[in-house]
């Protein structure tokens, strides 16, 4: 039976990216996603609600995102769901969902300085580093097969 794992998300930064270097300086990028959507409640009013998501960036991708991504900027993210169990320090189950993303476009950026636009995605299989020219760049294999830990990273966001 085949299955897939795909999200497809447009939204805006909730802070600027965390970036952190593990060891042997492979770079991994966190941060919050905001999407909204708005609807009429049953008394006709306008509700806005808005989800929150854990979005993770590997290697070049992180990279990219330290550069040039801040909070409240708009972004394309394209990955996969990964849930994650681990107990904490209580001895409790506790679960973490995130999307790893394996790609990015930058949409635009609030505020001064107009917009700024970019693709970034992840290459497959051995080949790494930067390519392509103008707007597009890839970055190589993500963690999600080079680092498969199944045990929280540690990282403290």
């Amino acid at each position: 039976m085949a299955s897939v794992n795909k999200v497809i998300l447009i939204g805006n930064l909730g802070k600027d990216p965390e970036v952190r270097h593990l060891e042997g300086g492979v770079a991994v990028a966190r941060f919050p996603l905001a999407t909204s959507e708005t609807f009429k409640d049953k008394n006709g009013q306008r509700q806005e609600k808005t989800e929150w998501h854990n979005i993770v960036l590997w290697r070049g991708l992180a990279e990219v995102a330290e550069k040039y991504l801040r909070k409240g900027q708009s972004v394309f993210i394209e990955g996969k769901i990964r849930t994650s169990q681990y107990q904490d320090k209580e001895g409790n189950q506790r679960y973490s969902t995130e999307i790893v993303a394996d790609q990015m476009t930058m949409l635009g950026s609030k505020g001064e300085g107009g917009s700024t636009s970019g693709n970034y995605q992840e290459q497959s299989a051995s080949a790494g580093g930067y390519s392509g020219g103008g707007n597009t760049a890839t970055a190589g294999k993500g963690a999600s097969s080079a680092f498969q830990n199944d045990e929280p990273d540690d990282l403290p966001f």
